[in-house]
């Protein structure tokens, strides 16, 4: 038994993961090489190692002939005179097996062997490496900051280095040398210097995956994630649903006294996340998405995806958002192309008469927005009563602020920055 040659491929199996049976190969590729450095050629060279005990035997396959003088090539050929001392049965035109010392072997055939021995164990340690990490793609993961490479971050993940890219760092974010942070692999490429892995803080599916992690409802499936939309290092919103009528999906996901999401918001730097409940109803969805601003009704075109929205004087600017974020990650939520506008611009602005999507019958001049209604658009929020549509609200408003034709483009900051 060679005890050696076991214990440095336990050793070796242990550190880098490889199968004693790649080192085997390994090993029988490499006398294989060291044999044809040596005697030039190494066709007729077998090399048997038993699996159990590590004992190796090389040995050369030759044909028998008469006399020396026939022989015409030492590697193939053996005289009968030679082969009789190696087994008394040997027979002119029979095949022998004549052993070979690797201990003969010249100091280039021998560092040759080892060369391709090492060759051997980096590839595939560099192989065991890939498929680890290519199994954990569109994952996520903890690493240990390094340093920075001009923009770029290094990161630790153990066994390999990734690479974060100025691209998917989140704006503001700035990381110390040794910190812990989670991020999202992107993607993971083999090359010949090992494989090469790309990360992102930026991804959607950080938040998605982190959540994952969090909520063990999520986790088996009572919970699902249907959508979810992200501003990295602003906000996220996402969208979610239960399986079971027991079970409120909005409310496992933030947890008991918000532990669950206030976890996620600091691995996320403080990131906001607003968490609402999916509905196949496009117009109660868009309402949900819209949180935290009141809807006095949505009107939705499931086949052109887009929507209509109204919303009380006072509740435009939260509605749309500080720079129109809350109105622009809520129609990517959706899906939808989402017009947002007051009661008072709705009721004057051309094509989009409040009046008419209070009342039930319409006139013939109206016609084409009765077609569209009964083709999907659905009324969602509170009832209006027809005096409460014709009145302006009683409570202070900021008609003076926003003129009739404000939209989502030319709403300033100052308004978004009241609702926030």
């Amino acid at each position: 038994m060679n005890k050696e040659l076991m214990e440095a491929l336990d050793i070796l199996e242990k550190e880098k993961e490889i199968s004693k049976e790649t080192l085997f190969e390994a090993i029988e590729n490499s006398l294989l090489t060291a044999c044809k450095n040596h005697f030039g050629k190494a066709d007729n060279v077998k090399v048997e190692i038993d699996r159990k005990t590590c004992d190796f035997l090389v040995y050369a396959e030759k044909e028998i002939v008469s006399t020396h003088e026939e022989v015409e090539d030492d590697c193939l050929q053996i005289a009968l005179e030679d082969a009789l001392e190696i087994s008394k049965r040997a027979k002119v035109g029979d095949v022998i097996h004549v052993e070979i010392k690797s201990k003969e072997f010249g100091r280039i055939a021998t560092q040759n062997a080892k060369n391709v021995i090492l060759q051997k164990i980096r590839e595939e340690e560099r192989s065991v490496i890939y498929n680890q990490y290519f199994e954990k793609e569109k994952d996520v993961v903890t690493g240990v900051v390094q340093r920075y490479v001009g923009k770029n971050i290094s990161i630790n993940l153990g066994k390999a280095d990734a690479l974060l890219n100025e691209s998917e760092q989140v704006k503001g974010e700035v990381f110390k040398p040794t910190e812990r942070i989670k991020v999202y692999i992107l993607e993971v490429k083999n090359t010949p210097k090992g494989p090469r892995i790309l990360v992102s803080r930026t991804h959607p599916e950080l938040v998605k995956r982190l959540f994952e992690s969090e909520v063990t409802e999520i986790k088996d499936g009572t919970v699902e994630i249907k959508s979810i939309a992200r501003e990295a290092g602003s906000r996220t919103k996402m969208a979610v649903w239960s399986n079971n009528p027991n079970v409120d999906a909005v409310g496992a996901c933030v947890g008991m006294n918000g532990a669950r999401v206030n976890a996620i918001v600091d691995e996320l730097r403080g990131e906001k996340i607003d968490i609402v409940n999916w509905d196949e109803n496009p117009g109660n969805l868009i309402q949900n998405a819209l949180s935290p601003a009141k809807i006095v009704a949505v009107f939705a075109d499931p086949d052109e995806k887009t929507a209509k929205v109204v919303v009380p004087d006072y509740q435009l600017s939260l509605a749309i958002g500080k720079e129109g974020q809350n109105a622009r990650l809520a129609a990517r939520l959706t899906g939808y192309k989402i017009d947002i506008k007051s009661e008072t611009q709705a009721k004057d602005a051309p094509g989009f008469r409040y009046e008419d999507y209070l009342d039930d019958e319409y006139d013939e001049e109206e016609g084409e927005f009765e077609e569209e209604y009964e083709d999907g658009y659905e009324e969602a929020g509170e009832e209006l009563s027809e005096e409460g549509s014709a009145e302006a609200p009683e409570e202070e408003t900021f008609d003076e602020e926003l003129d009739e034709e404000t939209s989502e483009e030319t709403l300033t900051e100052d308004n978004g920055e009241n609702y926030e």
